[in-house]
């Protein structure tokens, strides 16, 4: 069912729809979320957009600064009317995402969640970019590490694709831990439907952090918007090496714990700036240097010169 626009958005949106008959070269697209205005996804893609010669336009779609009863597909539906050439998904509706798309990437199905789509020719088509950002990263800042056991905390949008990844690295016995604990038994099932390792949903966490080689933070526990460590610290051990996909702030309390007790560590930077490069050729049909959309990412950080 498409919902009706709501007046406020569309009044917000208007004032970004691209003129009419924009050249091809030209790109409107945004990221819908909420508590996402520390993003760097949109500096890295306008960057790339430039680099590249297209006229490139990123927006935050981010429905905490929005009317409070806007709803995902109310603003899915409203850049779809604009003329978004697509958007990115963030927390919390990756999975969501699924129930408003008309084609859906077989590797978004497996995961059972979206974080790009590609709005054209009057269709929504889904994809899961989260996947190959992850296992990229991994693969480049954690070649060697052990992967016997491994701890995912968070079985959301994001846990999903970093289950998929982790699997298919080699981790031979996946723990899985969230909150919502039916989440995780719908994660573990999915897995275990299409993988031969073994997926199992934690009932003793201390237990397990003790048995596991390595860790992963998929949750949004560390966020700006959700301060704090998925973890108490104290279980941390100098043996384990842990990675998170939070990457504002880019040293989150659980990596910054880590990194004390001298753990191998991977930030969520990695996979930020995979999956993005990956969103940006979707999008774009044209292919990004992630060397260059590296730099942008990193000049957040680079410290400020006087004038």
């Amino acid at each position: 069912m498409r919902l009706p626009l709501d007046p406020l958005t569309q009044t917000t949106m208007t004032a970004l729809t691209p003129p009419a008959g924009s050249p091809p070269d030209t790109f409107l697209v945004g990221l819908i979320g909420r508590g996402i205005q520390l993003s760097r996804t949109p500096a890295m893609h306008e960057a790339e957009g430039h680099a590249l010669g297209l006229r490139y336009l990123y927006q935050l779609l981010d429905l905490d600064q929005m009317a409070p009863d806007l709803t995902f597909e109310d603003v899915l539906r409203a850049a779809e009317i604009v003329g978004f050439s697509g958007v990115n998904v963030t927390y919390p509706y990756k999975r969501k995402a699924l129930e408003c798309l008309d084609e859906v990437a077989e590797e978004a199905l497996a995961i059972g969640a979206v974080n790009t789509i590609v709005l054209k020719d009057g269709k929504r088509r889904g994809y899961n970019t989260d996947y190959g950002g992850f296992a990229q990263s991994f693969r480049e800042g954690l070649p060697e590490v052990p992967r016997e056991n491994v701890l995912l905390l968070g079985a959301g949008g994001a846990g999903g694709a970093v289950a998929q990844a982790l699997l298919d690295a080699g981790v031979a016995h996946l723990h899985l831990l969230d909150p919502d604990d039916e989440a995780a038994q719908l994660l573990a099932t999915r897995l275990r439907e299409r993988n031969s390792a073994t997926v199992q949903v934690v009932t003793a966490p201390a237990e397990t952090v003790r048995k596991v080689d390595g860790l992963v933070n998929a949750s949004p526990v560390g966020m700006a918007k959700l301060p704090g460590s998925p973890l108490p610290e104290p279980w941390l051990e100098p043996r384990h090496w842990v990675a998170d996909i939070v990457y504002f702030p880019l040293e989150t309390p659980l990596l910054k714990a880590a990194r004390r007790l001298g753990c191998q560590t991977l930030p969520g930077s990695g996979m930020a700036l995979h999956q993005a490069a990956q969103a940006f050729q979707l999008f774009s049909g044209c292919t990004p240097d992630p060397a260059r959309m590296q730099q942008t990412f990193d000049r957040f950080d680079a410290p400020a010169t006087a004038s």
